[in-house]
């Protein structure tokens, strides 16, 4: 096992230092209490019997990035050849955990803005974590490997419930900030290694803009709603932004499968077609049959490939008139 260790990567154990290292903070951390004023939204207007409607309604986009996700991870597992399900495997079960936890955004969100309080928050807040688990664990499988990214979304999840549960029954916001903020600035780090051959690309700066944006969004929600006039405030922007940052990881799946056909058209004929493009197996084909022998008419059968012309022949053969050597006799002294 300690060998097996050894020959980890270094960027690998960077990567389970820094969880031990964030670990560490969100267990000796101070308290932290959570702003009293949190559920304190600029918006509070009731449109079509929806309280905080435009907070609540603004959920959707969560739902549709959620589900047009699932749409493309099908698409792009289906056309997976057999060389490729390992790694398809593991890839699909962190895409899963991004998309899965769109969705449950969408509704734990919606619930939450609906009627804001800590008890509503919990399941908003856990819906989060659940996409937060997936896109570090594409993150660091982009960059370290699927090993890693195993390890990271397991982490991620593990600490995030913890922190939450911390959270809901003795105020200690610290260890949520902690998870959250240091997740994202793992992706941050990871987004200044370079891509693995092979992998899934995601634009990671992408997805760290979009997210920067929804938290700015987020802290400025009145100066948005004063801004506007009253027309929209921060923290529905904010939901807009976030959902948005689902879309480099879709525009990875859509151009891998673009690149998977094209690679296929590519070689229509060749092995890679027979294996990867039709999931048939490849057999070289037979040998074609050897060509018959043409002879000479009146040559003798099996004198040869080819029959030597009559200059030639004559040629090679011994002369009537001329004897053929003697043989050799050593002499006796």
């Amino acid at each position: 096992m300690i060998s097996c260790l050894k020959r980890l990567p270094p960027a690998e154990w960077t990567l389970y230092g820094a969880c031990a290292f964030l670990s560490a903070i969100a267990c000796a951390g101070p308290h932290v209490a959570q702003n009293p004023h949190y559920h304190a939204f600029a918006d509070q207007r009731l449109l079509w019997g929806v309280p905080h409607a435009l907070d609540v309604l603004t959920n959707l986009p969560f739902a549709l990035a959620g589900a047009w996700g699932f749409w493309a991870l099908a698409r792009w597992a289906r056309g997976a050849c057999s060389a490729e399900r390992a790694t398809t495997a593991g890839l699909c079960g962190l895409l899963g955990l991004f998309f899965g936890g769109l969705l449950l955004t969408a509704v734990g969100s919606s619930v939450y803005h609906w009627q804001p309080h800590d008890a509503t928050l919990l399941w908003d807040r856990a819906g989060m974590l659940v996409a937060f688990a997936g896109a570090a664990g594409l993150a660091v499988a982009g960059r370290i490997g699927l090993r890693a990214a195993g390890v990271a979304a397991v982490w991620m999840l593990v600490a995030g419930t913890l922190a939450l549960l911390t959270w809901e029954s003795t105020g200690q916001f610290l260890p949520w900030a902690v998870v959250q903020g240091g997740g994202m600035l793992l992706v941050v780090a990871l987004a200044c290694l370079p891509h693995r051959p092979g992998g899934l690309h995601v634009s990671l700066g992408a997805l760290i803009g979009w997210y920067a944006l929804a938290k700015l969004l987020e802290l400025g929600d009145h100066g948005v709603w004063h801004w506007t006039q009253g027309v929209v405030s921060g923290h529905s922007l904010k939901h807009v932004a976030a959902a948005l940052a689902a879309w480099p990881v879709i525009a990875a799946l859509n151009a891998a499968v673009t690149a998977r056909t094209a690679l296929g058209a590519a070689r229509l004929t060749g092995p890679y077609f027979a294996q990867c493009v039709r999931e048939t197996s490849w057999h070289r084909p037979a040998a074609p049959a050897p060509k018959p022998v043409h002879t000479v008419a009146g040559a003798p059968q099996g004198a040869g490939t080819m029959a030597a012309g009559t200059t030639e022949g004559a040629a090679q053969q011994p002369s009537a008139a001329e004897p053929p050597n003697p043989p050799f006799h050593r002499s006796m002294a």
